[in-house]
């Protein structure tokens, strides 16, 4: 397989609304939206969508939000021969999207949890040029996920998130030293390092991260490697709902690294298909087909 994705499944419930409400308040909601997410599951589905072969490495209850999960993964491509389907409840997001596109999330991890990495996953993840991977909620899958890497010769790209940018450098130092591409947004930038952009970007290569991407919204994103960095400006877009969007762009970069183009190339794709992402409610809801923007991939060679 081209990439294997390692991270939450989750089931999304996504509530647009006027403003996210105060302590006390009632506020209307507009409209919703279901369906399946987790970061690292968006990005496999974008690649799914653009041709590449993909699976994933994860979790689900034998339940009704389980059970559409898996649909949909296999729906659009993806291998789920890494996927155990236990009991228990599988893991959910309640998400407030308010009229600028900005949004709160809640994650309630369910079998995220228990996630454990056996030869049979290790060997899955084995089969793949890449192995992309994304946060949990709980210690035991983080955990899960050090194991995963012990001995694998996959590129590892890795989007650590809010949750796992909380933690601090020193908490995932051992996954971000074998990362060959780092991704975040300058938020979770600052989180994770105590730094903005340029010296946080720096902290992370000096670890021996290989190349850094930070997104920066509608300004594009700056990428950078040991020999200098540079910003990539972003594409216009009527923001909707920002779900998703970083889990887009990786999607967009990681193609482009597939296919062998430099790294402004691989940043102008990644800021295109996260400005696609965020004119639909959901993280997927607007991933395009390669077929879809085969005019502009060409216009990177």
């Amino acid at each position: 397989m081209d990439v294997v994705g390692v991270g939450a499944l989750n089931f999304d419930r996504l509530y647009r609304v006027p403003r996210v409400a105060k302590p006390g308040e009632e506020v209307m909601v507009n409209s919703r939206f279901c369906g399946g997410g987790g970061s690292a599951a968006n990005t496999i589905v974008g690649l799914a969508r653009l041709g590449l072969e993909t699976g994933f490495i994860g979790m689900v209850g034998k339940d009704i939000e389980g059970d559409l999960i898996l649909s949909e993964l296999r729906g659009e491509g993806v291998d789920i021969g890494g996927i155990s389907h236990v009991n228990g409840d599988t893991g959910e997001i309640i998400g407030l999207v308010d009229m600028e596109g900005e949004r709160v999330l809640y994650a309630y991890p369910g079998v995220n949890n228990e996630l454990v990495i056996n030869d049979q996953k290790r060997n899955y993840a084995g089969k793949a040029k890449y192995v992309h991977l994304s946060s949990f909620v709980g210690d035991t899958s983080l955990e899960s996920q050090r194991s995963l890497l012990g001995g694998l010769r996959a590129n590892i790209t890795f989007s650590p998130g809010m949750l796992y940018a909380r933690r601090g450098i020193n908490a995932i130092r051992d996954i971000l030293q074998k990362s060959h591409i780092v991704f975040l947004n300058r938020e979770e930038l600052y989180l994770l390092t105590g730094k903005e952009h340029p010296d946080g970007v720096e902290e992370l290569l000096n670890l021996g991260v290989e190349i850094v991407s930070v997104t920066l919204g509608k300004e594009g994103c700056y990428v950078s490697t040991q020999r200098g960095g540079e910003e990539i400006p972003g594409y216009p877009a009527r923001a909707v709902d920002t779900t998703g969007a970083g889990d887009a762009f990786a999607a967009g970069f990681i193609f482009g690294m597939l296919k062998n183009f430099d790294l402004r190339s691989c940043g102008k794709l990644g800021n295109k298909l996260a400005s696609l992402c965020v004119e639909a409610v959901g993280a997927r809801t607007a991933l395009p087909r390669k077929n879809d923007i085969q005019e502009f991939i060409s216009s990177l060679r």
